[in-house]
């Protein structure tokens, strides 16, 4: 086994691990904290695939930025409800049931794809192609993700105010 494959498998196991953490933790900011780790074991993968600019992007807006702000809300609503918050796992069960099936279908699914052996070369710079197609051919779906976040913040603020 390769270096990079054994790097994929254990940044592979760290991401299921957390990912179940995520669901199956009682504490809504232990799950937050578990998040991160799946966020930048996601980081990890992306550096193995030789997507740097991803990778980062991944650490900085994910678990820094977004992570921020959930464990910033989970304070300031727990502060304003005045007590700790304690997540419910209603329907482990069928969710458990559903993921398998999915994990099973992909599973079928990449077993069927005849898949190439090695890595195809990477022609130019996949920063500089990134950039290019975000303002060029997908500048729609990138504007109307800033909208939607804008919504998310706007929505967020208006849980967080004092009831007058």
């Amino acid at each position: 086994m390769s270096l990079e494959a054994a790097g994929f498998w254990g940044l592979a196991l760290v991401l299921l691990a957390s990912s179940l953490a995520v669901v199956l933790s009682k504490n809504l900011f232990h799950s937050v904290l578990y998040l991160a780790l799946a966020l930048v074991a996601t980081a990890g993968v992306f550096l193995l695939l030789h997507a740097e600019f991803l990778a980062a992007v991944q650490i900085l807006l994910y678990a820094g930025g977004v992570i921020t702000i959930v464990v910033f809300a989970i304070v300031v609503t727990e502060r304003l409800v005045g007590e700790r918050l304690n997540q419910t796992n209603r329907g482990v069960a069928a969710g458990g049931l559903v993921s398998l099936a999915v994990l099973i279908a992909i599973g079928l699914f990449v077993m069927r794809a005849p898949l190439p052996h090695a890595a195809p070369p990477v022609a130019g710079d996949l920063t500089e192609a990134i950039g290019r197609n975000l303002l060029t051919r997908y500048v729609l779906p990138f504007e109307l993700l800033a909208v939607v976040f804008l919504a998310a913040l706007l929505g967020a603020l208006f849980f967080a105010r004092k009831e007058e």
